[in-house]
């Protein structure tokens, strides 16, 4: 049997824990039958490395051994599933090693704390594995329990080498002692002072006469004799076998050095050496003759035949008992970060990954994962280069995107690398800034309560306008009651207007936001309104304008008035907002994969008022591709630059969109320097859905959310200390988080140089503003000079005979 053991991010054993589990490999090497021969009785564990999947750590076995290795100690941990058979093809250079223990027999080896990791230096000395090159890495591990009587013959063996060791120590100390006592009676000095002292009874002492002390009894100290060996319990015998292999010559033969290195942290006066006789160049070893077939039999079978001994106790062996825990750095493979091709829709690019070897490459993660992308840091970072990168590749693979920017600086950027025919028959711009165009620029047009775009209802028209205005100032229920109600009905009468007007094909006379003025404050016209959608209006409608509507003050107005002048008195929006027939509909920009970008003015407060108008019809866009089946919704991408501007206004909706916009085939990318800025709301819902989270360099109080969630690994320090275009990532892919990685921003010069053209921006740019239906200011300044009078028209051709009957009056008039 076979399991595969995968670590969870946050797997930190403790070494109690750890030994339990080396004691359940032990037990589990004897789950064979009394006649099985111990050869046989092991347990084996694999570290294997191919470059298509990250380092895996499986434990092989009897049969009988898997429902005890099943479950582990380490509970939700590790997830224990049963393993595939490892089938691999033959490589054209294979080198082969064998480790036993050399240095003292009965010393322990080195106790390796387990911070850092034990198996960074193997995982490290795999980091560099190329799939593409047919480099694979495995370390097979068998553990056996020491047998009984083998031990109790390597008990008397010590022991007799001790005493033999002690009996020759204690007649080398003899033979120096009468050596000395020789030297000493020969010398004159020796000699002089046996004539000189007087002996027993005053006599002088004769000459040769000196006395010499025996050599002490041979004592041998059995702890020290023995070692670790002295107890039995918990005693293991060990093999280690290691195959490498490439279909590079020399890759094979490096990449075992890099494990030898590695398994040299666990050295002390014992140590794991490579088996063999090295002559010169060349090793005598496993992978020579006659070594050779009794490794490949071994490496086959399990079967645990070390030359040595390779007794060594559990605790020993902490390190190679777990998968990787989160204290190690597991590399990077191409499996884990596809890399990044041109034209590929199915590919978002994300920057240059720096392998362990020092090579480069684009890595991207796929589309179709990458739901919600959040990027923060200081201004200058690279998060709007990263985001424009990201732009033009999707967009020139054929995707569809929205890229809104409250400074038009991104449209300049990248201008220049989308000026392609392709790409121009699709794209379309909104500029709403009102300098820096010139006297007279072209703009585009959009009637937020316009009914000419067909599938959508009129409540739900006057729902999204009421609840943009309501999230731009803070309305509810609670504190301006009388706002949305006043609001509400008014919408709903200009709604129905415009449905009238569309149904007799006048689509030219239909109304606009800043009619609600006219309609709450001019009684004809609020009269004639009445009078045309009386029989399309609800009984509730009809008597709240009846009833009702008389009772308000004529100040009740003001906090619907108010906003509106403000949004009138700007001449770019009141020439994007007042036309009857506005070609921007951003449903109709997903189904078909157009390019917008729309550039906001500001952020100011009339301004937010329109971001708000601009998510909240982009929320209502994204919930309406409900009526589709999924497999039909074309993917489109969302861009939200300097979010913070952008959520001021609309935040609800921008939280609403990453809960709901995953369904409907909608990602989003929201940029920003600080998260503590954002609405609670958004904030939450941002960290909580993100597929891609990413940091630059900046502050370590702004820093602190995003390395949190990383369990600060990399912590705010270092994220603070980053270079410029470097920044931090988490991304997943396949459903699993990978990271945080170290990824150097792509540069739009050095990525796209090849479809750089300065010289057709101009042509980019009357494209886009054709494609948006762009007209000059002064007409459309004209057109929505002249809306109210062209609606009074319709609605005098409209009106019924009875419309005299049905005049509405306020109780004060105020005219």
């Amino acid at each position: 049997m076979a399991l595969e053991c995968t670590p969870a991010p946050h797997f930190d054993p403790g070494r109690e824990e750890i030994f339990r589990r080396g004691v359940e490999l032990t037990r589990a090497s004897t789950s064979l039958p009394w006649w099985a021969p111990r050869r046989a009785k092991s347990v084996r564990i694999r570290l294997r490395s191919d470059g298509r999947s990250p380092f895996t750590y499986r434990l092989e076995g009897p049969a009988g051994a898997e429902r005890l290795l099943t479950t582990t100690p380490f509970g939700p941990g590790v997830r224990v599933t049963k393993a595939k058979a490892v089938n691999d093809k033959p490589r054209a250079h294979e080198v082969r090693a064998e480790f036993i223990l050399r240095g003292n027999p009965v010393a322990s080896l080195r106790e390796v704390p387990l911070q850092p990791d034990p198996l960074q230096p193997l995982v490290d000395a795999v980091a560099d594995l190329r799939a593409d090159l047919g480099d694979v890495a495995e370390i097979c591990i068998d553990l056996q329990r020491a047998p009984k009587w083998a031990l109790r013959a390597r008990h008397l063996k010590l022991m007799h080498d001790a005493r033999r060791r002690e009996q020759r120590e204690a007649s080398r100390a003899a033979r120096w002692m009468h050596r000395d006592g020789a030297q000493l009676n020969d010398s004159l000095i020796g000699q002089l002072q046996d004539l000189l002292s007087p002996g027993r009874g005053g006599r002088p002492r004769l000459p040769g006469r000196g006395m010499v002390m025996a050599a002490p009894a041979v004592r041998v100290d059995r702890e020290k004799a023995l070692g670790k060996l002295a107890e039995d319990s918990h005693l293991v015998r060990v093999q280690i076998l290691v195959r490498c292999a490439s279909h590079i010559q020399g890759r094979a033969h490096a990449r075992l050095a890099r494990v030898q290195a590695g398994l040299d942290v666990f050295g002390g006066s014992a140590r794991w050496a490579m088996r063999g006789l090295r002559l010169g160049p060349w090793r005598l070893g496993a992978d020579r003759w006659p070594h050779r077939t009794r490794f490949e039999l071994r490496w086959r079978t399990g079967q645990c035949l070390p030359p040595t001994p390779n007794w060594v106790e559990l605790e020993e062996l902490l390190g190679l008992l777990k998968p990787p825990t989160t204290w190690c750095r597991i590399p990077l493979l191409h499996v884990d970060l596809p890399t990044f091709a041109h034209g590929n829709p199915q590919l978002l690019l994300q920057g240059w990954y720096q392998a362990p070897d020092g090579r480069r490459r684009l890595v991207a993660t796929h589309a179709e994962q990458t739901l919600f992308e959040i990027a923060v840091g200081k201004a200058g970072g690279g998060k709007t280069e990263r985001a424009a990168a990201q732009a033009i590749g999707y967009a020139h693979a054929g995707g569809g995107l929205l890229f809104i920017d409250p400074h038009h600086d991104s449209w300049r950027r990248v201008a220049p690398f989308l000026a392609h025919q392709p790409i121009m028959d699709r794209i379309a711009r909104i500029d709403l800034r009102a300098t820096g165009r010139g006297p007279n620029p072209l703009l585009a047009a959009w009637n937020p309560i316009g009914m000419h775009h067909r599938g959508r209802a009129a409540y739900e028209v006057v729902e999204d306008v009421v609840d943009s205005f309501a999230t731009a100032f803070g309305w509810d229920d609670a504190n301006a009651p009388r706002a949305i109600a006043l609001f509400t009905q008014a919408l709903t009468v200009l709604t129905a207007v415009n449905d009238l007007a569309c149904r007799a094909g006048r689509g030219s006379d239909q109304a606009t936001l800043f009619h609600v003025r006219s309609l709450l404050t001019d009684t004809d016209f609020r009269a004639s309104a009445l009078a045309a959608v009386e029989q399309t209006l609800d009984e509730e409608s009809r008597a709240w304008w009846h009833t009702t509507f008389p009772t308000f003050p004529p100040d009740a107005f003001n906090i619907l008035l108010n906003p509106l002048t403000r949004l009138a008195a700007n001449p770019v929006i009141r020439a994007f907002l007042g036309q009857p027939l506005g070609a921007y509909n951003i449903r109709a920009a997903m189904d078909h994969r157009m390019i917008v970008w729309v550039s906001t003015g500001g952020n100011g407060p009339t301004d937010r008022l329109l971001v708000a108008l601009l998510n909240r019809d982009l929320l209502r866009a994204g919930r309406s591709r409900v009526d589709i089946p999924e497999e039909q919704r074309v993917p489109f991408r969302g861009y939200f630059d300097e979010l913070i501007t952008l959520a001021s206004a609309g935040g609800d909706s921008i939280a609403s969109m990453f809960e709901d916009f995953r369904k409907y085939r909608v990602q989003l990318h929201a940029l920003t320097q600080l998260l503590a800025r954002l609405p609670v709301g958004v904030r939450q819902s941002l960290v909580q859905n993100a597929s891609t989270l990413s940091t630059t360099r900046g502050s370590r109080a702004a820093l602190t959310p995003i390395t949190e969630e990383w369990d600060d690994k990399p912590n705010a320090a270092q994220v603070a200390a980053l270079d410029q275009y470097d920044h931090y990532s988490t991304f997943t892919i396949d459903g699993r988080t990978i990271g945080p990685v170290r990824i150097h921003g792509p540069h739009l010069n050095e990525v796209f140089a090849e479809h750089y053209r300065p010289g057709r921006i101009d042509a980019l740019e009357d494209a886009a503003d054709r494609n948006a239906h762009a007209l000059p200011l002064n007409q459309l300044t004209a057109t929505a000079a002249a809306q109210l009078q062209r609606v009074r028209a319709f609605l005098r051709d409209q009106a019924p005979a009875t419309a005299g009957n049905i005049v509405l009056s306020k109780t004060r008039d105020y005219q």
